[in-house]
């Protein structure tokens, strides 16, 4: 296992601590953790009750264009709180998916799943944008805010639903492979609250700087739940090669997989 040498604050996450696996050809389709599981579910309920108020507020909102005159600033503000929930649900559910990943060989699942997000922020803003360029209710300046206003909160929506790098149970055992592949056959790497990559070495000058105050240990499995972070250093992945004296061959096998 790669030397531990760092001066910093060096915290062990939550099942993070090392794991012993198999050779690299070998390695076992990820599973996730039964606690990381619980912390799915609860998080996908979270999501499912913010996105269920989002559609509450968007049919107050659609009542509110029955009754004349149309009250503008109680509209937006009721289009303001539909896009609050949404956007919560989003990110509750994102999170949700990296604690407890689909399979990409179940296509349509793997899609619905990882961007449920984006098809309720259409359920919850679509039908209400119609309702209010159509309304006659709805006069010039009226209108063209409001409906401008709806139209950004249902793009906002959409974009925060939509998950450009899902997670995926294959992406998940692949880059534990790559890790373990040049750890020894340990699951464990290194991260900061702040970077974008996970790390094999603990005093990889990308990470143990005079600004890195507290450095995260754990499974790549964690570095992905709790702060989405899917690279390996190539740093430490150059450094582990030569240390370990691993040929060209060796160290693309797992990556060719990718």
């Amino acid at each position: 296992m790669p030397d531990m040498g760092t001066k910093k604050k060096l915290t062990m996450v939550e099942g993070g601590e090392s794991q012993s696996a198999a050779p690299a050809k070998e390695t076992k389709p990820f599973v996730a953790s039964d606690e990381s599981k619980a912390k799915a579910k609860s998080s996908r309920i979270f999501a499912i009750i913010s996105w269920i108020a989002a559609i509450g507020f968007e049919v107050g909102a659609i009542l509110l264009l029955k009754k004349v005159p149309i009250n503008t600033t109680w509209l937006i503000v009721l289009i303001g709180a539909d896009l609050i929930f949404a956007v919560i649900g989003n990110l509750l559910w994102k999170k949700a998916n990296r604690f407890d990943p689909a399979s990409e060989k179940e296509k349509f699942k793997f899609f619905v799943q990882n961007q449920l997000g984006a098809i309720i922020a259409v359920i919850a803003f679509l039908p209400l944008v119609i309702l209010i360029f159509t309304n006659k209710d709805l006069k010039g300046k009226q209108k063209g805010l409001v409906g401008a206003i709806a139209v950004v909160a249902l793009l906002i929506a959409g974009v925060t639903g939509i998950d450009f790098n899902p997670p995926s149970i294959e992406q998940y055992t692949e880059q534990t492979a790559q890790v373990e592949a040049l750890n020894d056959g340990v699951n464990h790497v290194f991260w900061t609250k702040s970077g974008k990559s996970y790390h094999l070495y603990s005093d990889c000058s990308y990470i143990n700087t005079d600004r890195t105050v507290e450095i995260f240990a754990g499974t790549v499995a964690k570095a992905r739940e709790l702060k989405n972070i899917t690279d390996l250093c190539d740093r430490c992945k150059n450094r582990a090669t030569k240390e370990k004296g691993l040929n060209v061959g060796e160290t693309a096998a797992v990556e060719q997989k990718q």
